[in-house]
């Protein structure tokens, strides 16, 4: 099994090509990425000048919980205002005043490549801050909020920090059957990690079908077989420091699609070998037939039949 990227691979390649090339071309690509992400590549004024815009449904909660700071943070040499009609943000790039350094330019692309990464930190980000906060004031009974980001139809990631931790909550419809019982067998492995003694330090999880967590109870949710939840709790200790903050930040963003996905090989995996399995039988049942199936046989008085 493979861990997904971080980034856009699409979206990197296409700006790697148009950086290295010597002769601009005119540009009008549209890119959907996980979660229904959109981006929009284009070239409206001139063949130097592309412009990067970005649209994704939730982005209105994540702008509540700190996007936008994030995006002054990232972009603030490269944001468009307003941005283009119809998208949540626009990146503006001028081909003619690229720096010459190969690896400052890999790191533009990197960047922008990431976008949707680091809007959807916005309510990590802010949940780790509240974590140290309330660490700090020693608060008897902390009431910090819960974050939702509904990315998906049908589907959201909850956040909330708490005095010595920070809660994750997926939820996540199986809308096939195959797929929930896929999916079980799947969350029960990330559940049974940690009982190995190499990996006592990853974060515990939990998961649940049908019935949420008791950080959701009180939340208006759709009472259905098909909706599964699952609980990441991080202590401290996953986000203490700057790089391993903003890899715990990666690496759970896209558990979903990591589920979802290892879920899709594990099934073509199957049906696979119950191809090659027939495929087998078949060649079996051709070498058991007779060769001669209609041969004449004489009896002992010289009468003939023939065996079919």
């Amino acid at each position: 099994m493979i861990l997904l990227d971080y980034h856009n691979v699409i979206l990197q390649d296409t700006l790697s090509a148009r950086f290295e090339s010597e002769k601009p071309e005119s540009l009008d690509m549209t890119i959907v990425d996980f979660d229904g992400v959109l981006y929009h590549l284009s070239t409206p004024e001139s063949k130097t000048k592309i412009q990067v815009s970005f649209k994704w449904g939730c982005f209105s909660e994540l702008i509540n919980y700190g996007a936008n700071d994030i995006l002054q943070r990232e972009y603030s040499d490269m944001l468009v205002s307003p941005p283009q009609d119809g998208f949540d943000a626009t990146l503006a790039l001028d081909l003619e005043s690229l720096p010459q350094d190969k690896d400052a330019r890999d790191a533009i692309i990197r960047k922008i490549s990431l976008i949707k990464r680091n809007i959807l930190a916005a309510p990590f980000e802010r949940a780790f801050k509240e974590q140290e906060q309330l660490e700090d004031e020693k608060q008897a009974n902390p009431t910090p909020e819960l974050m939702a980001v509904h990315y998906r139809e049908d589907e959201a990631i909850y956040v909330k920090a708490s005095q010595d931790r920070v809660t994750v909550i997926f939820s996540t419809r199986f809308k096939d059957e195959t797929d929930r019982v896929f999916g079980k067998v799947f969350l029960q492995e990330f559940v049974d990690a940690r009982k190995r003694q190499d990996l006592q330090n990853a974060p515990p999880v939990h998961f649940s079908t049908r019935e949420p967590p008791l950080e959701l109870r009180h939340l208006d949710l759709k009472d259905s077989e098909e909706m599964s939840y699952i609980t990441f709790v991080l202590f401290p200790r996953h986000f203490a420091s700057l790089d391993v903050r903003e890899e715990t930040i990666s690496r759970i963003q896209i558990f979903r699609d990591y589920l979802h996905y290892h879920i899709k090989c594990a099934k073509a995996y199957m049906h696979t070998r119950m191809r090659a399995r027939v495929r087998d039988f078949l060649k079996v049942l051709n070498r058991a037939k007779p060769e001669n199936a209609n041969v004449e046989k004489k009896t002992a008085t010289g009468r003939t039949f023939r065996r079919s």
